[in-house]
């Protein structure tokens, strides 16, 4: 995943002028393959308003700690002439399904255009290489501003302000504006973030700590280590490893991880659409109890019922180095990536 997780907000007070120069005209929209909450749009159409382009795709926990303030700017300037678009442009394999990111962005309360790009035609149009990223685009379609990774919100939401009062926008105010982020959408805690993003398919994985490697693309029974070291993980029971994930073929599969963050979030879901998948998670042996995560009660159970991001740990108290392990007590979850918060 290209999200720039190192990117670290930037907590600088007080209020900067604003220097917007051209960065060149935007690359047209119109080879996106489908639109979600609009008819397509391209940029030529949007001539006179402000637009600023969102790519993100629905797992990110980058992108999702973003969406508070994105939210916020959509609501608060869309009578002043702003247009947010969102393109989704997918890294998982399921991320393609078009039912699945209605289902997401209805949870995620996202109500903006968003033009799905599963070809990754626009991405490339604007040679992006991030989720998040955005790009602040003037009445005249020229570029003139772009954020890579979260943060620096405050400079964003000056430069969306700067270009409506050159469209001709007025009484804007000048605050901006305060959100109030909760679960997964809570910004980072970055002072004690020390555990890296962890894909589980053997394509891109690292830190594999089960007896002997990986055995791609075929049903094989794994072992847990005596001790994980930490930023390691393990399996135990039977799984199949893919390129971008793994597949939990019998009861009692499970993946132990070392991990050092308040927050831990699992990009899983059930192996098909429409099944219920139980799982059970624990912090050091133990129910989660306090430091349970949204998608998770105090004694750790949850179910799998939609491929998206689940949130397994909030940690309220000091962070720690601590084992943390989910176990499947069925058969049919598949299982991705590991990010932290």
């Amino acid at each position: 995943m290209t999200h720039d997780n190192a990117m670290i907000p930037s907590h600088e007070k007080g209020r900067s002028s604003v220097t917007l120069s051209p960065e060149g005209y935007a690359p047209s929209l119109a080879r996106a393959n489908d639109w979600l909450n609009s008819t397509a749009l391209d940029i030529s159409d949007l001539r006179g308003q402000v637009v600023v382009v969102n790519f993100c795709t629905y797992t990110c926990i980058n992108w999702i700690r973003t969406l508070p303030y994105v939210r916020a700017w959509e609501k608060r300037y869309r009578d002043d002439g702003l247009v947010m678009v969102g393109v989704h442009t997918p890294e998982f394999s399921f991320e393609h399904d078009l039912e699945n990111i209605r289902i997401a962005l209805r949870q995620m309360r996202v109500t903006w255009p968003m033009a799905i790009d599963n070809e990754y035609a626009v991405w490339e149009a604007f040679a992006n290489h991030y989720w998040p990223a955005l790009y602040c685009i003037d009445a005249h379609g020229r570029i003139r501003h772009h954020r890579f990774g979260e943060g620096d919100y405050e400079r964003s939401e000056e430069v969306i302000q700067a270009l409506l009062l050159e469209a001709g926008a007025s009484d804007l105010g000048a605050d901006v504006v305060s959100v109030d982020a909760m679960g997964p959408e809570l910004e980072a805690d970055w002072d004690n973030l020390e555990s890296a993003e962890t894909y589980l398919g053997y394509r891109q994985t690292r830190n594999f700590a089960s007896p002997g490697r990986m055995s791609p693309d075929r049903p094989y029974r794994y072992e847990g280590p005596e001790r994980l070291q930490a930023g390691h993980w393990s399996l135990a029971g039977d799984w199949t490893a893919q390129t971008d994930r793994l597949l939990s073929n019998e009861p009692g599969g499970r993946i132990e991880l070392a991990f050092h963050a308040r927050d831990v979030h699992l990009v899983m879901g059930p192996v098909d659409r429409g099944m219920a998948v139980p799982f059970r998670v624990s912090i050091d042996g133990e129910p989660p109890g306090g430091s349970a995560g949204t998608d998770v009660d105090g004694e750790g159970a949850g179910i799998l019922d939609h491929q998206r991001m689940y949130q397994l740990v909030r940690q309220p108290g000091p962070v720690t180095d601590r084992l943390f392990a989910i176990e499947f007590p069925d058969r049919g979850a598949a299982a991705f990536a590991f990010t932290f918060g």
